[in-house]
């Protein structure tokens, strides 16, 4: 089978790779599609793999091909999304069914083989089944929208009165967008810098006055225009720089609510008057990591239920697509930022 093999930073290329075969527990998928991650860059041309060579790659999505011993044959066949990270299923996390917290965790893609390849071995667990209407270039966005769904989750509820603002609007950020779109909240600002977010926010349903472009705007006096000084009740920082975390707690609303969710790129810090906010308008900060994953009322289900019902429509964000012999193209605009993008799909030819 072909496989894009990353064997020591900087040495990703596509290789000629033994088909696996499932072990117990397993079964072998036939990947149909499989999207670039933002991470999968300094992965491949920075820091590395935890475990080298690798095929990398967690955002994807295929049909069972093949079931391994204890696995149930109705899954031949099946159309699958898949969740990427193997818990360990013995730490404190994981007895608390909060897999996505596991100290000990696999994780396709950075650890095990992952989906850049035509075939990839995946435990039955890490599974979801998906309906008929939902296409694989859809189902192979569940990781980043289940992502998305999650930081969403962690404020509880959202009242439908509240200022919401999202700092950031590449991948997650805009998915966190469609998705408070398709719950009905209208009071949604984004902040962003370029013309192809803009577009895709807007295509999205955002209000073209609450776009906010970093270009063009002075955030401060941006930001007081909508909320009247007063700041935003919810924000969603999902850039992961000192800056936008700075803005994110610096306009907040007195009592405000503040997830942070992007990767930070270096070490974050917050000016001391800043810091001074969260003190005084007693501001609570969320964390926020992957997903959940457990079989019910999780995050997977929540997407995939979503997409069955036509209330999301992810393929519009994809802004390429390559063959599995030209996804080096999509590597290199996300490393050397020669064109706008915001998702890159890799398109498997079975």
């Amino acid at each position: 089978m072909k496989a894009w093999i990353l064997s020591d930073i900087g040495r990703f290329q596509l290789q000629d790779k033994d088909r696996p075969v499932p072990g117990e527990h397993e079964v072998l998928i036939n990947v149909k599609n499989c999207g670039i991650c933002g991470s999968d860059i300094p992965r491949v041309y920075k820091d590395g793999a935890h475990n080298m060579p690798l095929v990398i790659g967690h955002e994807f999505a295929g049909q069972v091909a093949e079931c391994g011993p204890d696995v149930s044959e109705k899954w031949l066949g099946k159309k699958v999304g898949i969740f990427p990270l193997i818990p360990c299923m013995e730490c404190i996390p994981c007895t608390n069914r909060q897999y996505e917290m596991c100290k000990h965790y696999d994780y396709l893609g950075s650890r095990s083989d992952g989906g850049f390849a035509q075939y990839v071995r995946v435990p039955e667990w890490n599974l979801i089944e998906l309906s008929d209407n939902v296409t694989y270039e859809q189902a192979a966005m569940l990781e980043p929208m289940s992502v998305a769904h999650h930081a969403i989750s962690r404020f509880g509820e959202i009242g439908r009165d509240e200022s919401i603002a999202i700092y950031g609007s590449g991948t997650i950020g805009l998915f966190i967008l469609m998705h408070l779109l398709s719950m009905g909240y209208e009071n949604i600002s984004v902040i962003g810098n370029h013309d192809i977010q803009r577009e895709k926010a807007l295509k999205l349903g955002l209000k073209k006055e609450n776009f906010c472009d970093l270009r063009n705007e002075n955030v401060k006096e941006w930001i007081d225009s909508k909320t009247g000084g007063f700041g935003f009740d919810v924000s969603f920082e999902v850039v992961g720089n000192s800056v936008t975390y700075g803005e994110a707690v610096e306009y907040s609303a007195p009592g405000g609510r503040v997830c942070l969710v992007g990767n930070p790129h270096s070490d974050m810090a917050l000016k001391r008057d800043t810091y001074w906010k969260i003190l005084r308008n007693q501001l609570t900060l969320h964390g926020t990591w992957n997903s959940s994953f457990k079989g019910e009322k999780d995050d997977w289900i929540y997407v995939a239920d979503s997409l069955k019902n036509g209330l999301i429509h992810p393929e519009e964000l994809i802004t390429h697509r390559y063959p599995i012999e030209e996804i080096e193209k999509g590597f290199l605009i996300m490393r050397d930022k020669t064109e706008e993008y915001i998702k890159i799909m890799c398109v498997m030819d079975g």
